[in-house]
């Protein structure tokens, strides 16, 4: 693996691993929906120029994720991009929004009193970005599929 591939995030599928078809890959995304999945994926609309597109939206600290995926059955690689929008506060001033892969880590603390009276910063809640984007990366890859980040689908 190459410093490009490390920074897009490319990953390439075991040797040995038989490539599957475009429909089966598909199928295999699709299938990720679950009632406990942080994330849902579905088909992709003709704006947001993919096949396919995971997308996550995280309330309780103003995220929202998106994963936009490009089926290439000549290379047998899925494209992908990662976006981001951050709006962490009610008046929208500092909106944010980012592209490209980039894990991150979302956490929100309280403070609360421990069992020697004192009291301790203890994390409330915590989503990493990995949750979404692992899943699809590790049905890809098990496909035989190579995971190719990109800048622009």
């Amino acid at each position: 693996m190459g410093l490009f591939d490390k920074l897009t995030g490319t990953k390439r599928p075991d040797s040995g691993v038989t490539p599957r078809s475009i429909d089966e890959v598909r199928t295999a995304l699709l299938a990720l929906n679950r009632a406990d999945a942080p994330y849902r994926v579905r088909n992709a609309l003709p704006g947001e120029k993919a096949d396919l597109v995971a997308e996550c939206k995280i309330r309780r600290v103003g995220v929202t994720l998106k994963t936009r995926m490009r089926l290439i059955p000549e290379k047998r690689e899925v494209r992908f991009l990662d976006e981001r929008w951050e709006n962490r506060s009610p008046d929208n001033a500092s909106a944010k929004y980012g592209r490209g892969h980039a894990p991150a880590v979302y956490r929100q603390w309280e403070t609360k009193e421990g069992p020697d009276g004192h009291r301790h910063r203890v994390e409330a809640f915590r989503f990493d970005t990995r949750e979404m984007t692992d899943p699809l990366r590790d049905v890809v890859l098990g496909l035989g599929w190579t995971w190719r980040g990109a800048f622009k689908l």
